[in-house]
């Protein structure tokens, strides 16, 4: 199984779906037996699943070859380790506002020297307590995905700074709300989203860090492969069940309209 972190370092497509409303592991199994994703990202923030339920969703994802990432609200330390602990390859922080807030999250998902996250070898990330402490900081250290959502009209305004931070990975656009915080919901083509994503991208360049987004289209994808995204998000759990319904009304067309 690839890290998301080693195939964007070498600039290779990543493929994500988000998961939470249809929480499942056979769900996630179908999606690694089906192929074409590189891997999951729970959705915490709208969700708030309970870590029993994932670390057997990340389990499931680890069994088909899915990497994870888990995206959480940015306003709980614990939340953090005990998405990591419970076999997250990372965390996502969405409603991120400021540079400042961005150097909290980094210190709550990183040990020391860089951060302050509590020491508990006891989880999936420690191999349930069968990896030495300093061994298992280090390696912690070097894999753990952090990746900061730049959804805000601030975030956007401070994305530099954000994207100097030591120990960003990557930043992740949320489309929508982004669009919302800007005055302009829902339109993804309006000049000032794509500003945005444009200084996204120059920040993302400039302090060599990777970028990816949620995508509502095949010509919004296609917009922001060409501006140097290479994270891409085109769908999600209810997303998919509903296309798929539509795709079979469409199959047995006279079945359903008979």
């Amino acid at each position: 199984m690839q890290k998301i972190k080693d195939k964007l370092a070498r600039n290779e497509l990543v493929r994500m779906i988000g998961v939470g409303r249809l929480m499942h592991h056979n769900f996630i199994q179908i999606l690694g037996i089906q192929g074409g994703f590189d891997g999951v990202w729970f959705d915490h923030e709208h969700v708030g699943f309970g870590m029993e339920q994932l670390e057997i969703a990340t389990l499931a994802a680890r069994s088909v070859g899915l990497e994870n990432f888990v995206r959480i609200a940015p306003t709980d330390y614990a939340l953090v380790t005990r998405s990591i602990e419970a076999g997250g390859g990372g965390i996502m922080a969405a409603q991120v506002f400021s540079a400042e807030q961005t150097e909290q999250i980094v210190r709550w998902a990183k040990f020391f020297p860089r951060g302050n996250r509590g020491l508990n070898v006891g989880g999936v990330d420690g191999r349930f307590a069968s990896t030495p402490a300093k061994e298992f900081c280090e390696k912690s250290n070097e894999n753990t995905f952090v990746a900061i959502q730049i959804e805000t009209k601030q975030s956007v305004d401070e994305v530099f700074d954000i994207a100097a931070i030591d120990g960003v990975d990557h930043l992740f656009v949320g489309p929508a709300d982004l669009s919302q915080s800007l005055g302009v919901t829902g339109e993804f083509f309006h000049p000032d989203c794509l500003a945005a994503i444009d200084r996204v991208s120059e920040a993302c360049r400039r302090h060599g860090k990777s970028w990816g987004a949620v995508t509502v289209s095949p010509e919004h994808a296609d917009m922001l492969y060409e501006k140097g995204c290479r994270l891409l998000s085109p769908t999600s759990d209810s997303k998919l069940v509903n296309t798929g319904v539509a795709a079979v009304k469409q199959q047995f067309g006279k079945l359903f309209t008979a």
